[in-house]
């Protein structure tokens, strides 16, 4: 609500070539009627998979007093970011299927801007505390309840929400400052940042100026934590003698590393392909599989290769009473 009044707020004050009711058409992944029916199966699924599997994660983990550690405190925040990123993005997506209306408003498409770079973004910051996390455990056993306290993980979370906020602030508030053509066709399903600048008719220097200082310092010192971490795990790990030892410190940072991979990995791909591909639909396309596939696998990984989540579960499903 705060973000919507300063949106609203200083689009009010701004000039633009384009008055306040004009629209932003999301033209989606595809024209066809029929096609476009099988796509709303298809992601309404995908959105409830990612739900349900990321809020049963939750309350496995706020109903069981065993994980009440710093690694699934930090699980359990990545599952309601993934709820929260999807959720930006997906039932939007849905109504406009639905309506047969492909249009956003301006102020919508601001937010949603916003909403996507926070979340995406304190995804990062999330994956690098869990990582650091991992080599405490690994690599300083001894101290790992003296460093991991409770204090110092809320503190990690506060910064990274409090940084993630300022970045998102900031990138939606620049764009406010541009003006834009009367072709206001966006090839994607939500209004993503890089879209929206090659709309305006205005100089975007300063922006594009800020989204690569951005990616190489915020994005970047994150990503170098989580591969500092994991190269210091995997040299501690390679010093055990015992390959029962091996295989049980490799296990506990398994899941998460998998996750690691699968979300950049997705993040380097869709990027590759925006350099390389000028289609519309291999934009979109490829857009899915950061802002929608991470967020569905993830509990799935978590569920599958953790034994202590898996017993969790588990318990939760054995207290639901059958009707």
């Amino acid at each position: 609500m705060f973000l919507f009044t300063v949106v609203k707020f200083i689009s009010d004050i701004q000039p633009r070539n384009f008055t306040d009711d004009s629209k932003f058409l999301l033209l989606g992944l595809a024209e066809d009627a029929e096609l476009q029916c099988l796509l709303f199966m298809l992601f309404l699924i995908m959105y409830l998979v990612t739900v349900l599997g990321n809020l049963l994660i939750v309350l496995a983990v706020s109903s069981d007093s065993h994980l009440y550690t710093p690694m699934y405190f930090f699980l359990s925040i990545l599952s309601i970011t993934d709820i929260c990123l999807s959720t930006t993005t997906i039932p939007n997506m849905l109504v406009n299927i639905q309506a047969q209306n492909k249009s956003i408003s301006y102020t919508g498409c601001i937010c949603q801007i916003f909403f996507v770079l926070l979340f995406s973004g304190f995804e990062i910051f999330l994956l690098a505390a869990m990582a650091y996390d991992r080599y405490v455990a690994i690599c300083h056993p001894l101290r790992y309840t003296v460093i991991m306290n409770p204090c110092f993980c809320g503190l990690m979370i506060l910064l990274s929400l409090s940084i993630s906020i300022a970045v998102a602030l900031l990138h939606s508030l620049m764009v406010l400052h541009l003006s834009f053509c009367t072709e206001l066709k966006i090839p994607q399903f939500f209004c993503e940042l890089a879209q929206v600048l090659k709309l305006a008719c205005s100089s975007t220097f300063i922006n594009n100026i800020l989204i690569y200082l951005v990616a190489f310092t915020l994005g970047g010192l994150p990503f170098s934590g989580t591969m500092f971490s994991y190269t210091q795990i995997i040299s501690s790990v390679l010093r055990i003698r015992s390959a029962c030892g091996k295989h049980k410190a490799f296990s506990t940072c398994g899941s998460h590393l998998s996750v690691v991979f699968l979300f950049y990995g997705t993040s380097f791909g869709v990027y590759i392909s925006s350099l390389f591909s000028h289609s519309s639909i291999s934009t979109a396309v490829a857009s899915v599989m950061y802002i929608v596939v991470p967020q569905m696998i993830n509990p799935f990984i978590y569920s599958l290769r953790n034994r202590d989540i898996k017993v969790s579960l588990a318990k939760l499903i054995g207290r639901i009473p059958s009707f």
